[in-house]
């Protein structure tokens, strides 16, 4: 699967960046490519490309706030799912979006 992604947290600094670091780790342990955007109190970091939006499978929102640039994700298989869960459970959640679009 190739995935993009948007990791923001309330406070837009711990979660944030965990979610995004769980998301590479489980994405890389299963075989698929991923490209995570932060936004956060410092604004957003690694901006998704209109070219990788294009190539992926699935957008994950691992969100727990109102972000920025959703347009850009229009007619795409979007996933929103708070960061608490990416958090806990990265690769379960990334293997039930894998079985969702293999049905």
């Amino acid at each position: 699967m190739k995935i993009v992604a948007v990791a923001a947290c309330t406070s837009g600094i711990a979660h944030t960046y965990i979610a995004k670091e769980k998301l590479i780790r489980a994405s890389e342990a299963l075989g698929h490519s991923i490209h995570v955007e932060t936004q956060g109190t410092i604004g957003t970091e690694d901006e998704l490309t209109s070219e990788q939006i294009a190539e992926a499978d699935v957008v994950i929102l691992a969100v727990d706030i109102a972000i920025t640039g959703t347009e850009r994700f229009e007619g795409k298989k979007t996933i929103k799912v708070p960061t608490s869960l990416v958090v806990k459970a990265p690769k379960q959640l990334l293997q039930k979006i894998e079985s969702e679009l293999n049905k």
